[in-house]
């Protein structure tokens, strides 16, 4: 991996991190394969708690396979992958169901039930978690994730009379209602207007603030990763190839790099 701070100086903060419990997410040597095609060569990577992280690269380097090896939807070939304290391969299926609860992951199209209201939405994953959750708490829950997200007046609205940007809101309110530890966004801004990418963005900081939640943010729109990144890695041939806040990487000699942020 491409260090834009010194060597020894990065392997210290990421040693002294892991030792106060700070560390939330850290793969090492990680693979990824489907069929004869390889999609993660070999990932390193740790992932601060309550740090905001950037994923760039071009289409089909693997990001989202990043993400979702990380939720357990793809298994991984080869390589450690430890999440909060636990290394996932040595989890027994109810053990990692649990660390799952523990992920809130924001799809590109909010995958929300157009069969449900907007407040039905938002109780599905609390009935499905917490079986059993009184009916004022539950009201207390939906409130508090709505207007977190600034949807208070929508509570009673069908998906279908929202728009893009209240979907991806209504999206995120239903992911942080279990307050998650971490929380993956795959292009939360895709297809929307300037102004509402700009908003989404605001509100993955807003999150971030109040709940002090590491998130790891796939995008292509660089207005976002700027406003939101602590840090940026950029995925290429299935390593993470480059390393540095937005500021590193812009100014960065490398061409390549820098056809990002043209």
């Amino acid at each position: 991996m491409r260090k834009m701070t010194a060597n020894t100086t990065s392997i210290k903060t990421e040693n002294d991190n892991k030792q106060n419990g700070l560390v939330v997410v850290e793969m090492e040597h990680l693979k990824k394969s489907f069929g004869n095609i390889l999609v993660l060569r070999d990932i390193n990577l740790v992932i601060n708690k309550g740090e905001n992280l950037v994923i760039l690269g071009k289409s089909g380097t693997g990001k989202s396979v990043l993400i979702k090896c990380i939720v357990g939807l793809v298994e991984v070939d080869e390589g450690k992958l430890v999440i909060l304290g636990q290394n996932i391969s040595e989890l027994k299926n109810k053990e990692l169901i649990e660390i799952r609860k523990k992920i809130g992951f924001l799809f590109q199209g909010g995958a929300l039930y157009d069969s449900m209201t907007v407040r039905e939405n938002l109780e599905f994953p609390l009935k499905r978690q917490l079986l059993s959750v009184p009916k004022d708490t539950m009201n207390s829950l939906v409130k508090e994730a709505l207007q977190n997200v600034g949807l208070a007046k929508a509570i009673d609205l069908w998906p279908s009379e929202l728009s893009g940007g209240m979907r991806k809101r209504l999206g995120l309110a239903r992911t942080l209602i279990l307050k998650p530890d971490i929380m993956l966004y795959d292009e939360p801004t895709t297809g929307l207007d300037p102004i509402t990418s700009k908003e989404i963005s605001h509100l993955i900081l807003e999150v971030q603030k109040k709940y002090n939640t590491t998130s790891i943010i796939i995008t292509h729109d660089i207005a976002c990763a700027k406003l939101i990144a602590n840090r940026i890695i950029v995925l290429k041939d299935g390593i993470c190839a480059a390393e540095g806040s937005y500021t590193d990487l812009k100014n960065s000699a490398d061409a390549w790099i820098q056809s990002f942020f043209e």
